[in-house]
């Protein structure tokens, strides 16, 4: 069984995005965008780990560790746009087991996720390998079979690919997926992503021009049909 994540934030695209990058990586997700949510899904869910922002509405993140703490020990990341010391050892002092200062590139996040799994002793689950119709991904080896012809990705296109058959019908905006093959979201670059796309389609498509995997949707951005 995957293991399962619990987002915490008021910032419903933040949330967005930091549940793909861990879907990609082979976790459960669910999600909330206050403390007060938080404390009943965190009971019935018993989440692996929680990722948690310090200002919210209704709850905040401080008031939810007080709580939850009470009930469960379970490991905590916190978000937060404070860089004062102070804020962030009463959260450490709450029972947080590490931190991370908005803005912070969803990369070094994922980092600090498994290192906190690894360092509280918990396994970490991740899908070595993706199918969707008749492609194949192999996370390991990096190996990628359309039928059982292999196929020689980019390193830009494995990871596009990685990221959409993870999450198999989720609309991608052109940033989303310009920080997922780069770690960043600069605006001037996210027409890139296009041509990543239509490299992508040749390799893997039967008829490019009518794809049956990558689909646009237009205005927003990609999703994978399962085919």
């Amino acid at each position: 069984m995957p293991q399962t994540i619990l987002i915490v934030d008021d910032e419903k695209r933040l949330v967005s995005l930091v549940q793909s990058y861990l879907m990609q990586e082979g976790y459960r997700v669910v999600t909330a965008y206050n403390g007060k949510d938080a404390l009943p899904i965190a009971q019935k869910e018993k989440p692996d780990l929680i990722i948690l922002d310090i200002m919210m509405p209704e709850m905040n993140g401080y008031d939810f560790m007080r709580t939850h703490r009470a009930e469960a020990d379970t490991p905590i990341i916190m978000l937060t746009a404070k860089v004062e010391d102070d804020d962030k050892v009463i959260g450490l002092e709450l029972g947080a087991d590490d931190y991370v200062t908005k803005p912070f590139k969803p990369r070094e996040l994922m980092a600090r996720v498994r290192n906190v799994l690894r360092r509280t002793g918990k396994t970490e689950a991740k899908a070595k390998t993706l199918r969707a119709g008749e492609i194949t991904v192999n996370r390991d080896s990096r190996e990628v079979l359309v039928v059982d012809r292999s196929i020689d990705l980019t390193p830009s296109e494995f990871d596009l690919l990685t990221a959409l058959m993870a999450t198999p019908g989720r609309v991608f905006s052109r940033l989303d997926l310009l920080d997922v093959i780069q770690g960043v979201r600069y605006e001037g670059y996210e027409r890139t992503i296009d041509t990543h796309v239509k490299n992508l389609r040749a390799k893997i498509e039967d008829d490019p021009r009518k794809p049956r995997y990558i689909e646009t949707v237009y205005g927003v951005g990609y999703r994978l049909n399962k085919g």
